[in-house]
């Protein structure tokens, strides 16, 4: 079993994505802590009870420290964990970082529960790959490991019809927005048609992430206005971070 500590500040997204991992035969989450401290605390403590964790899912927005720091103080523990960025940060200086601090995968915020499942089968191909050994065998463990985490399957990171980028605006402003907004404020705000926000904020509320609340007024078609659900669920298996 795969030993996962979970660092999101977000309390709704850290649950989804226990929520995920739950859904994936192999993998255990021991922890899912808020901020960088506390997530140095707890890998600490584990790492000294016996019982380290071997993989830290790590938000780099942290309210109170990078990501990339909180990696780089991970990877002085022994035995250290493998780290998975689970971010929205798409700078590629960001991206060069968290290479050279010992992340193994990077995963773009927001993210089908497909892309997530993707990511983590080729890091169990890279576990596996690697054995248990303290050395090598051969040049060709090392090969086979490494090939394992650069294969990717991009078909999963979103599903069709839906564009990665678009998705990020419209999460971005939903995370941001106070209460609920209609698919044409929406829209005007990200710089899309009221059509497209529409087909977006629909595929998030079949998903589970939105809820719909109907306006009815004394004439004319009803209202439907879009809100972050405050407890997120999905009955197929694909949820978006918002």
């Amino acid at each position: 079993m795969i030993r996962v500590l979970i660092v999101e500040d977000e309390p709704l997204i850290a649950q989804a994505h226990r929520e995920y991992l739950g859904r994936i035969a192999g993998f255990e989450v021991t922890d899912a802590v808020h901020t960088g401290a506390a997530a140095l605390r707890s890998a600490t403590a584990a790492a000294r009870s016996g019982a380290p964790f071997d993989l830290v899912l790590l938000d780099i927005g942290l309210p109170d420290m990078s990501g990339l720091d909180v990696a780089s103080s991970l990877g002085g523990l022994r035995p250290s964990p493998d780290i998975i960025a689970v971010t929205s940060a798409r700078d590629l200086e960001v991206v060069r970082t968290a290479v050279s601090r010992g992340i193994v995968l990077y995963l773009l915020k927001p993210f089908t529960f497909a892309a997530l499942r993707d990511k983590l089968e080729h890091y169990v191909a890279y576990r596996t790959a690697l054995g248990s050994a303290e050395t090598a065998v051969a040049q060709h463990d090392i090969d086979r490991a490494m090939a394992a985490l650069r294969t990717s399957n991009t078909k999963a990171a979103a599903p069709k019809g839906i564009s990665p980028a678009t998705l990020d605006r419209i999460a971005g402003f939903l995370r941001e927005t106070d209460g609920p907004r209609t698919a044409a404020e929406v829209g005007s705000a990200v710089g899309v048609s009221r059509v497209t926000a529409w087909r977006y904020l629909e595929r998030l509320a079949d998903d589970g992430l939105l809820v719909r609340i109907t306006e009815y007024g004394r004439a004319g078609r009803p209202q439907v206005r879009y809100a972050r659900n405050p407890r997120p669920n999905s009955g197929d298996g694909k949820r978006y971070s918002v």
